[in-house]
């Protein structure tokens, strides 16, 4: 972009003088930087037919209506058509525009406002809408009350729930020529040509969403979260298939199938019942060695992401907690840790679970709010090949 303007010289023959300077300003405003189709030309050309070029406001006002696009372009099109007008007509021109005077009133869901207070209001009273979602995305679950996790869960509901895809070991169809050809749909094919294989058919391995294993840590350290995370889990369950939900604490429940229900509050007040152990003690060790026998060293947590929700604060053993935490890393493919206290200011994870789980885990996250559960939920839907 140049410094000064590049002014264009002369009328343009054969044309109105409206035409004329249409054409003149948009080439200088071209040659300066800015783009202006034609289309643009020819509006601000029926424009100062229209508004004259008497009044020099006239066809500024004409030209940035119809030659400006963009906001970032305002300054250079003050430039040129300064050095335009002075060059063409002998004036110096200036665009000088005091704004009036606003006043900026905070506009809540409340209605307590008088007529007075309206008929006041309505004159240059700028008034901003307060957001409570944008509030209660940064709002620590903690400092949430029923009615706002109630808001939070709606807002879960939208999330995108997809998990990493990996190949499967079944075999499909290929529309195009694949790695390995399909030999008995090929020999199939050339009975009808007399033995003559003239169709090759093909092949290829199947995509499928790998599994996404929730493990909710629902002790009493947890309890401000827990229900945050409950939540959040249950969205993950009805959004989309392969998806199992369990809770820790001094045992281990699965609740995948009280959480499949779409109605969230129909899905909580089914699983609530399950978790003899909510608000209790916690022995991380014992419940995911318990986990890692019935079902994830099984097949659950083969190729799967697991992310576990918890504060890492453990009464058990932490050397049991860490060696689980080896055996269930060494099946996943990405094993997630999410742990609210990560948000605060100063922390490190000295805690004796925390510090024993953190060596074998593959990304540590915090989820104190809903924008944190929003990032866990975008890091699970990236999609990536095994």
């Amino acid at each position: 972009m140049n410094e000064s303007p590049v002014v264009a010289e002369g009328p343009v023959t054969g044309a109105s003088n409206g035409e004329a300077i249409s054409v003149a300003f948009t080439r200088a405003l071209r040659e300066s930087g800015i783009a202006v189709p034609i289309s643009a030309t020819l509006n601000f050309a029926i424009a100062l037919d229209l508004v004259g070029v008497g009044d020099r406001l006239a066809p500024y006002w004409a030209g940035r209506a119809t030659l400006v696009a963009r906001p970032e372009d305002i300054e250079l099109y003050d430039r040129v058509f300064a050095a335009f007008w002075e060059q063409r007509y002998g004036q110096r021109f200036t665009v000088e525009s005091t704004p009036p005077p606003e006043t900026l009133a905070l506009d809540t869901d409340d209605d307590e406002s008088t007529d007075d207070d309206e008929e006041e209001s309505s004159k240059d009273i700028q008034t901003v809408r307060f957001s409570r979602a944008e509030v209660l995305t940064n709002k620590d679950f903690a400092d949430c009350t029923e009615a706002e996790l109630e808001e939070l869960q709606r807002m879960m509901a939208q999330l995108r729930f997809t998990t990493h895809a990996q190949r499967s070991r079944r075999q499909i169809r290929a529309k195009r020529d694949g790695d390995s050809p399909d030999l008995r749909r090929t020999i199939r094919a050339a009975l009808k040509h007399q033995g003559e294989p003239v169709e090759r058919h093909f092949r290829k391995k199947s995509i499928k969403p790998r599994r996404l294993v929730m493990i909710l840590d629902v002790s009493g350290s947890m309890e401000p979260y827990a229900r945050a995370f409950l939540r959040f889990s249950h969205a993950a369950v009805v959004a989309r298939g392969r998806v199992e939900a369990f809770s820790i604490g001094t045992r281990m429940t699965r609740l995948t199938r009280h959480l499949s229900n779409r109605d969230p509050n129909v899905a909580l007040r089914a699983a609530t019942p399950e978790m003899k152990d909510w608000s209790g003690g916690t022995r991380l060790g014992e419940t995911l060695a318990d986990f890692n026998d019935s079902w994830g060293i099984r097949g659950m947590a083969r190729g799967a992401v697991v992310v576990i929700l918890s504060d890492g604060w453990d009464r058990g053993d932490s050397a049991e907690l860490g060696e689980q935490m080896a055996r269930l890393h060494r099946v996943t493919h990405q094993l997630i840790w999410v742990n609210p206290l990560k948000a605060s200011e100063g922390y490190t994870p000295v805690a004796a679970g925390m510090a024993a789980a953190l060596p074998h885990t593959d990304l540590f996250l915090s989820g104190h709010s809903y924008r944190s559960l929003d990032h866990l939920a975008g890091i699970l839907a990236r999609s990536t090949s095994a």
